[in-house]
């Protein structure tokens, strides 16, 4: 059977994580999760404890992409939206303004400890974020191509941060978190890093080419009507819950139904299936959700088991279609 772009695809994506998980240890499905998020040219915010390997893997995905620029930004209460973005700078030899740009113009863009930037300073990315470009001086700027933005937070520090608005939540295609390898694998951590860091030996997997590849292939991947409905149904059902104060908006529904094929197609196959969906529903639309806080604090629930119980009453409420595959999208 000839080679299909799919199948060039796949092979890309399989090089991508094989490469990434030399440096990242023992989560292949998280690693895998972020690479669905690039394919789909969409944003992740990881929110976990320090120490968890979040800088180190969005290095190490920086890194194993020939050509990309990526940059670095760390988050402090005196960072300016100028430090972000870039500024224009008078040259007195020239006689004119010129623009200098900031970090953000990069392919990859890691914000680290993003909560700890000031309100105007996390906005400056909203509009980079959502449109791939920057306003400065009254003068539009297009944004590398491709632009992924990976951010870090401590939910364990209140003290000195910012908690992220809505609108800059919903901007994050997804939401994940790594946590602690395992025995094994923290003993091979301990191994692999006794006379140098992985990241100082780790070689390019791919190019921005075949990354874009990547991209486009998305769109061919096959699902059923069926599935399109339910996660239209999936993403209204949170928007009538009495445990939902603000339910998922529409870039929630565009999210989960892009990266169910992205995640289809990164598990080497050209369809979609219901649990693609399920598996994907917390990490695309659980930071989008803002929960009555009266609700969940009465019960005094954790947030994650408060997302879970959201959950369970959603697929109730809106239970998975009998989906069959034709045959065509599954041999073509």
């Amino acid at each position: 059977m000839a080679e299909t772009s799919l199948d060039r695809a796949h092979a890309v994506a399989e090089r991508l994580l094989a490469n990434v998980e030399e440096v990242v240890l023992g989560k292949t499905e998280q690693v895998r999760l972020v690479i669905a998020a690039l394919a789909c040219r969409g944003h992740v915010l990881f929110e976990d404890v320090p120490g968890t390997a979040k800088t180190v893997l969005a290095r190490a995905l920086a890194g194993s992409i020939a050509g990309s620029i990526h940059s670095r930004i760390q988050c402090t209460p005196d960072l300016q939206p100028t430090d972000v973005t870039g500024l224009s700078v008078y040259d007195q030899r020239d006689r004119e303004f010129v623009f200098r740009p900031g970090p953000v113009f990069a392919n990859v863009v890691l914000v680290d400890e993003i909560n700890r930037a000031m309100p105007k300073t996390q906005s400056a990315l909203l509009e980079a974020m959502a449109e791939r470009q920057v306003t400065v001086d009254g003068a539009t700027r297009e944004l590398p191509d491709p632009f992924i933005v990976l951010a870090t937070e401590n939910p364990l520090e209140y003290e000195g941060t910012f908690p992220l608005p809505e609108a800059q939540l919903d901007r994050f295609f997804l939401r994940t978190a790594l946590g602690y390898p395992g025995t094994e694998n923290e003993l091979a951590i301990l191994r692999g890093q006794r006379r140098s860091h992985p990241l100082e030996h780790l070689e390019p997997a791919i190019d921005l080419d075949e990354l874009r590849l990547l991209q486009e292939a998305i769109a061919d991947v096959y699902t059923d009507e069926l599935l399109e409905r339910w996660i239209v149904d999936l993403v209204e059902a949170t928007r009538s819950l009495p445990e939902v104060a603000v339910g998922a908006s529409v870039r929630g529904t565009l999210a989960l139904d892009r990266i169910a094929r992205a995640w289809a197609l990164l598990h080497g196959r050209r369809y979609v299936v219901p649990a693609d969906v399920d598996e994907l529903f917390l990490p695309v639309l659980g930071h989008r959700l803002l929960l009555d806080p009266y609700l969940v604090e009465t019960e005094e629930l954790p947030r994650e088991q408060a997302l879970e119980r959201v959950k369970a009453r959603v697929l109730a409420t809106a239970p998975p279609p009998d989906v069959q595959v034709p045959a065509a999208a599954a041999a073509s």
